[in-house]
């Protein structure tokens, strides 16, 4: 299972990186007023507070550079020191961007061990805002670890705090993630009617980049329920977002989406135009390893459409990346595409030559 169609709530100055918004999950600002005031009402800061603030600061630098480990050691000193000062606003600061940080390396039982302090902490200071937020993310903490009872339980608690609050932007986000977990039980109506919700408020909200994920996830919803014209409905509203955007990544996903919705209509010719697309930017970005995967893509595409010629020529600039990547898998697997589409073509000298290629891999 991956994150990258979770809508994630985190408070403003925590951890905010890139590698969290590649894969999908979006991170709402909130304003952290009643904080600042607190602080500024204090003549003179502790100088322990100071540098407990300072490795905050310094643990999401790293985190957001993708050094979780440093990141952690961090996270975990300016934990003691605020604990040593009984700054429990601190405690839950540092706890959450130590939750998140395991959420990041996949370890989410321990994400959830500290999900739940900074729960009890923000309900302990009546904290509506962070508890929503908290909620939340142990929702989705839950959800990678297979708990979907206890995912959906959190999100919809997480749902009805937001509504009491009158947040549109944490709602947004507990009926995205509500619904992701609804779809990991198998209940897909009522993920879909969450996920329709979710939009709305996204649209009412103005909020592009929501929009364009909860687009996708409706379009995997009827993509994995084989209704392949509905979900290209979604993936072409995603495509026009995420070019209004000029946002590549999300330009890049959909149009494999798309390639891949349209091959599974059997509408080959729309399939091969969207994976060329797609090598274009996989090309403009100089990433061998998307440029690898379109090839494979396309060359399948191909096959379908009996163009060996076409396929035989995927294949080879697909080898090629592979022989430079020195991804023997790979290689032995475009050998093996290779010898079979030589094979249609009655190329039985190519045929030979790849298949002697392949067995050296294969022993």
């Amino acid at each position: 299972m991956t994150r990258e169609d979770d809508l994630h709530n985190q408070e403003r100055a925590w951890a905010t990186p890139d590698s969290d918004i590649d894969r999908g999950t979006i991170f709402h600002s909130f304003e952290d007023d009643d904080w600042d005031s607190e602080i500024s009402d204090q003549a003179v800061p502790d100088s322990r507070e100071v540098d407990a603030e300072q490795l905050l600061e310094q643990g999401i630098q790293y985190y957001q550079s993708g050094e979780f480990e440093t990141a952690m050691r961090l996270f975990q000193r300016a934990l003691a020191i605020y604990r040593s000062l009984q700054n429990r606003q601190g405690e839950a600061k540092a706890l959450g961007n130590w939750g998140l940080t395991y959420y990041a390396l996949g370890d989410y039982e321990r994400a959830i061990q500290c999900y739940e302090q900074w729960l009890a902490i923000a309900r302990e200071l009546e904290d509506r805002r962070a508890e929503a937020q908290v909620l939340g993310n142990l929702g989705n903490a839950c959800r990678h670890a297979s708990d979907y009872p206890r995912a959906i339980a959190y999100q919809q608690q997480s749902l009805a705090v937001a509504r009491q609050l009158g947040d549109l932007r944490v709602e947004l986000a507990a009926l995205n993630n509500l619904g992701l977990a609804y779809k990991a039980l198998g209940e897909t109506t009522k993920a879909v009617e969450c996920q329709q919700q979710s939009i709305t408020l996204a649209r009412e909200l103005k909020d592009a980049k929501a929009e364009s994920q909860i687009l996708k996830n409706l379009g995997n919803i009827h993509y994995a329920l084989g209704e392949y014209s509905q979900a290209l409905e979604y993936y072409e509203q995603r495509l026009a977002i995420a070019r209004s955007l000029q946002d590549l990544h999300a330009e890049n996903q959909v149009l494999r989406n798309l390639g891949n919705a349209c091959y599974a209509l059997k509408d080959y010719e729309r399939a091969v135009d969207y994976y060329n697309q797609r090598l274009a930017i996989a090309r403009s970005l100089q990433d061998r390893r998307i440029e690898i995967q379109v090839l494979g893509s396309l060359g399948v595409a191909y096959d379908a459409m009996t163009d060996y010629t076409q396929a035989i020529d995927c294949y080879e600039q697909r080898l090629a990346i592979a022989r430079e990547l020195n991804d023997r898998q790979v290689e032995g697997q475009v050998l093996g595409s290779l010898k079979v589409a030589c094979y249609a073509l009655g190329d039985y000298a190519r045929v030979m030559k790849y298949s002697e290629q392949r067995s050296t891999i294969v022993e």
